[in-house]
């Protein structure tokens, strides 16, 4: 547009002025249009043509092996390389291993990270097991001696947590249970659903993991029934159900251990409370809010 105002006969100063730009930008983008036509004025790199002082390509080679291998920080790294760690960092900024959060561990690589456009596009669904408290508080109350059970005494067993996660808006739903039977899948996965129809989602795809449960005659029938895809992980992948995996992360450190609960019944009592604070009040990293507020941005839900 600036140039082609120019072009037109108007002062290049007075463009510039009108297009909160300096009289330098405006001539530099002149040039350019001159010298290399309309792909002249695209928005380039600043990087510099040369970078006499930039580390070898062998040495950051040798600085991403020691990071995929052996998961070593800069610091560690510098010390065998012999570069100072702030080299070493730049290095891995690089490369996109600057965080060990975004590598898989077993095998070093990156890992891929994908998030869908709009709610209820894909959601996540898992179940979690949770070791039950006795009457009066287990280990974390009494210390682990105290806390270790009698010879014959009768285990108290797990409870399962059974979670949806919406890919887009992070927006979670969270039940507890005595097992994880196919039955108990199948009411879960269709309360979950209700509940997201309630903010006006209508799921399209559900992805879990290869467990039997999700596999069985219940849980396709309430799929059938919505006419929901189903998709599932490869096997030993829990990375690409990530999302849920690093919810149940969340729920255990935020809810389950964040403070020392006498009895199981006031730990699942407390979830509720939980549960929506991390909905409507708790601002996620990946989104920069509650998970709500993406929720609330389809139309006709904004209240």
């Amino acid at each position: 547009m600036l140039v082609d105002r120019v072009l037109a006969g108007r002062p290049a100063a007075h463009v510039a002025a009108e297009m909160g730009v300096s009289r330098a930008t405006a001539h530099k983008w002149l040039r350019r249009f001159t010298a290399e036509g309309a792909a002249g004025p695209e928005d380039r790199s600043s990087r510099p043509h040369r970078q006499p002082a930039r580390t070898p390509a062998g040495r950051e080679a040798q600085i991403v092996a020691l990071r995929r291998g052996q998961k070593l920080g800069p610091a560690r790294i510098g010390l065998i390389v012999e570069l100072p760690a702030s080299t070493v960092h730049r290095v891995l900024v690089r490369h996109g291993l600057s965080r060990l959060a975004w590598m898989d561990r077993p095998t070093g690589r990156l890992i891929r990270r994908y998030e869908r456009d709009r709610p209820g596009e894909l959601v996540h669904v898992d179940v979690k097991k949770l070791g039950r408290i006795p009457d009066g508080g287990g280990w974390r109350v009494h210390g682990r001696r105290a806390a270790r059970p009698i010879k014959g005494r009768q285990r108290l067993g797990h409870d399962y947590l059974h979670s949806l996660v919406d890919d887009h808006s992070r927006y979670a739903y969270t039940e507890i249970h005595d097992d994880e039977s196919g039955a108990t899948c199948a009411a879960f996965l269709r309360r979950a659903l209700t509940d997201l129809r309630r903010h006006g989602v209508h799921v399209e795809r559900v992805l879990t993991d290869n467990a039997l449960a999700y596999r069985g005659h219940d849980v396709h029938a309430v799929l059938d029934e919505h006419g929901i895809g189903h998709r599932r992980i490869r096997p030993y992948r829990p990375q690409t159900n990530g999302k849920i995996e690093r919810y149940h992360r969340t729920l255990v450190e935020e809810w389950a251990y964040a403070q020392p609960f006498t009895s199981n019944i006031q730990r699942r009592a407390a979830l509720t409370t939980w549960l929506h604070r991390y909905n409507y009040h708790r601002a996620h990293t990946a989104i920069g809010g509650p998970p709500i507020s993406r929720v609330n941005n389809l139309a006709g839900c904004n209240n």
